[in-house]
C-alpha cells in the first residue's frame, strides 16, 4: 500500500517510523515549512522532514492547502502534487494545517488521522495537555477516517493508556506517539485486506482540546491544588507553569500536594524538599524550579542559587 504522510512535529515523526519500518512505500511527505529556533533563530526542519530526509523520501512544504486561502497558487502547486503522486491513501498525524475537502478527496481510499485522544472527549488541537489539565485518568489513540469536521470522522481503531498521577505532557505524549504508530500499521494491514470497520462518533462526550495559549501558564495560587497541580503537569514541557516572585518570574516543573495551608500565594516552609505554596484549597510543595537564564533544578540546588524565604508571595505574571 502506498501512503502519503502528513505531519510535522516529533509525535507525527514516530508515526511514520513505524510505517516506514514496517514496510509501507511512503512516495511523498507533506510537512510544515521550516521555522526559526534555537538561540540564533536559524531556520529549522520539522522531525517529520528530518526522518524524511534521512531515507530519502521525497519532501512538500506548503504554507496552505486552502484554495480559497491566502496562498491559492501554494496551495493549487501542493493539489497537483498530491494528484500526480501514485498513492491509496493519505495518513495525517498532527500536520498542523487545515485539509479542506479538495484535499481529503484526492487520495483513493481518503484521509486517515491518528488523534491523541479518545474521541469524542478532546478533539481539537492540544488533547494531551488538555486531558492531564482535565484530571483524566485516561486517554488514548483514535485512528479516525477524516471528514471536514474538526475531528468529527469515524472511528477506525481505538487504544486506550492510563493516565499515571505522576505524567507530564512531555511522558504521556512519547506513550501515545508510541501508541499512535502501533495502531496506524495495524489500521492500514486491515483497509489493505478489507477488514478495517467504521464507527461513527457518539453525540455525547464531545470536548474540544483548544490550542494551548502561554498566558495560560501563570498559576492563579487563589485556585485549589489539585488545579494548580494538574496545570503544573500539563504545561511540562511546554509552556511550562509559572508564578512572580517579586520582580523575577519563575518556572515551575513539578509539585506534590501538602497537607498545610494559608493564604493563597504564600510561602509557608522553605527546606530542601520543595517550596511550599498556599493555595486557595490546601498547598503545594514546588519540588522543581527554575530561574530566569537558569536550568531546571532540584529544590534544593535551586534554592542554593535563588533563595526564597517563608512569607514572601507567588503571583501572577503581569
Amino acid at each position: 500500500m502506498r501512503v502519503i504522510f502528513a505531519g510535522t512535529p516529533e509525535f507525527a515523526a514516530v508515526a511514520l517510523a513505524a510505517l516506514h519500518g514496517a514496510g509501507f512505500s511512503i512516495p511523498l511527505v507533506l510537512t510544515q515549512p521550516d521555522r526559526p529556533a534555537g538561540r540564533g533563530m536559524q531556520l529549522q526542519p520539522s522531525p517529520v522532514k528530518q526522518f524524511a530526509q534521512t531515507f530519502g523520501i521525497p519532501v512538500a512544504q506548503p504554507v496552505s492547502l486552502r484554495l480559497d486561502g491566502k496562498f491559492p497558487e501554494d496551495a493549487a502547486h501542493a493539489h497537483q502534487r498530491l494528484r500526480e503522486t501514485p498513492h491509496d491513501v493519505m495518513v495525517v498525524a498532527a500536520y498542523g494545517l487545515i485539509l479542506p475537502k479538495s484535499a481529503l478527496d484526492i487520495p483513493p481510499l481518503g484521509c486517515i488521522n491518528i488523534h491523541a485522544s479518545l474521541l469524542p472527549r478532546w478533539r481539537g488541537a492540544a488533547p494531551i495537555h488538555r486531558a492531564i489539565e482535565a484530571g483524566d485518568t485516561e486517554t488514548g489513540i483514535t485512528i479516525m477516517q477524516m471528514d471536514e469536521g474538526l475531528d468529527t470522522g469515524d472511528m477506525l481503531l481505538v487504544g486506550r493508556e492510563p493516565i499515571a498521577a505522576a505524567d507530564t505532557t512531555g511522558t504521556l505524549h512519547d506513550r501515545l506517539a508510541a501508541l499512535g504508530g502501533h495502531m496506524i500499521v495495524d489500521a492500514l494491514r486491515h483497509l489493505a485486506d478489507g477488514t478495517l470497520q467504521r464507527t461513527p462518533q457518539p453525540d455525547e462526550g464531545v470536548t474540544y482540546a483548544a490550542k494551548i495559549a502561554k498566558d495560560e501558564a501563570a498559576l492563579d495560587f487563589r485556585l485549589p491544588a489539585d488545579v494548580l497541580l494538574c496545570r503544573i503537569r500539563a504545561f511540562n514541557p511546554f509552556p511550562a507553569a509559572s508564578a512572580r516572585v517579586g520582580d523575577v518570574t519563575l518556572k515551575i516543573w513539578s509539585a506534590e500536594p501538602s497537607a498545610q495551608s494559608g493564604a493563597a500565594g504564600t510561602i509557608l516552609a522553605v527546606d530542601a524538599t520543595g517550596v511550599t505554596v498556599a493555595c486557595g484549597a490546601g498547598a503545594l510543595r514546588l519540588t522543581e524550579l527554575q530561574k530566569p537564564g537558569g536550568k531546571r533544578l532540584a529544590a534544593a540546588a535551586f534554592l542554593q542559587g535563588f533563595p526564597l524565604q517563608e512569607g514572601q508571595q507567588l503571583r501572577l505574571n503581569p
